[in-house]
C-alpha cells in the first residue's frame, strides 16, 4: 500500500532529515510539453514525424545525447546534436511551468535549515531555467548530467551530493518522478519519495506539495520555533 504525503503521514517516513534532493523535470518543472516541442523541432529538421508517446516518455527522463540517439536515425545523430546546441532554449520556455506549491515548499525547507540540492539529467539549459523561474540560490549543489561520469540512473550524482553535504544516506530524501530517479536513490541508499507517479516503489508518494509542506512543518517547525505562516513569506 502506498503511503501518501498528507497531514497523517507516519512520523517515521519524514523523521531525521538533514537534506532533500530534487529532480528537476517532472518535479520542479512541468516540462513534458517543452521536451516534446524541443525534440519535435529537431525531428522536423530531418523530415521526421512527431515523436510517439513512448519516445516522449523517454526524452522526458534522459539526457539530451541519449534522447537524440533514441529519436533520430544513428547516421543523423552528429547533425542532430549540432542542431540541438544551436537551438535557442528560450523558444521552449513558454511551454514550461512550475508545479504548484513547489516554491512554497522550497522556502519552508530552507527556513527549517534543511539542505536542498538538485540532481538533473539536464545540461546547459539549467541556468536559463533557474533565471526564468527565479530558482537561483535555492539548491546547493546542482548536479547536471555533464558534471558526472555516470548520469542517472547511476547513483554517482546522489553520492556526490551526500559527500558535498557531509550527510549520511539515511538523513536524506530524494524527490523524483521516474524509474531513473528511483534507481539513483536506491543505489545511494537514500529514501525515495515519488512525485505524481504511483507506479514507483517509493517510501512516500506526493500528489500535492502543499500537503508535504504542512506535514514537514508539523514535524520540524514546532521544534525549531517556526510556523507554517512564517515560511509562506520566505523569499530569496
Amino acid at each position: 500500500m502506498n503511503v501518501i504525503a498528507s497531514d497523517f503521514t507516519p512520523e517515521e517516513e519524514i523523521a531525521g532529515l538533514t537534506g532533500v534532493i530534487f529532480d528537476c523535470d517532472g518535479v520542479i518543472l512541468d516540462s513534458f510539453g517543452s521536451n516534446r516541442h524541443f525534440y519535435n523541432l529537431i525531428r522536423a529538421r530531418f523530415g521526421l514525424p512527431p515523436m510517439t508517446p513512448s519516445q516522449e516518455a523517454f526524452v522526458h527522463a534522459h539526457p539530451v545525447d541519449r534522447s537524440l540517439a533514441h529519436v533520430v536515425p544513428p547516421e543523423r545523430l552528429p547533425e542532430a546534436l549540432a542542431v540541438s546546441k544551436a537551438l535557442d532554449y528560450r523558444e521552449v520556455l513558454p511551454h514550461v511551468r512550475l508545479y504548484e506549491g513547489v516554491i512554497e515548499l522550497l522556502g519552508s525547507l530552507r527556513e527549517l535549515g534543511l539542505k536542498l540540492a538538485m540532481n538533473t539529467n539536464r545540461t546547459s539549459t539549467i541556468d536559463l531555467v533557474f533565471e526564468h523561474f527565479g530558482l537561483r540560490g535555492y539548491f546547493q549543489p546542482v548536479i547536471t548530467a555533464n558534471l558526472v561520469a555516470n548520469p542517472k540512473p547511476h547513483p554517482e550524482s546522489v553520492q556526490r551530493i551526500l559527500a558535498d553535504w557531509g550527510s549520511a544516506p539515511h538523513e536524506v530524501a530524494y524527490i523524483g518522478d521516474s524509474e531513473l530517479d528511483l534507481q539513483a536513490a536506491a543505489g545511494a541508499s537514500v529514501r525515495f519519495w515519488a512525485y505524481r507517479n504511483e507506479a514507483l516503489a517509493a517510501r512516500l508518494h506526493i500528489a500535492d506539495f502543499h500537503a508535504l509542506k504542512r506535514r514537514i512543518m508539523a514535524s520540524y517547525g514546532a521544534v525549531r520555533g517556526i510556523t507554517d505562516t512564517d515560511t509562506d513569506r520566505t523569499s530569496l
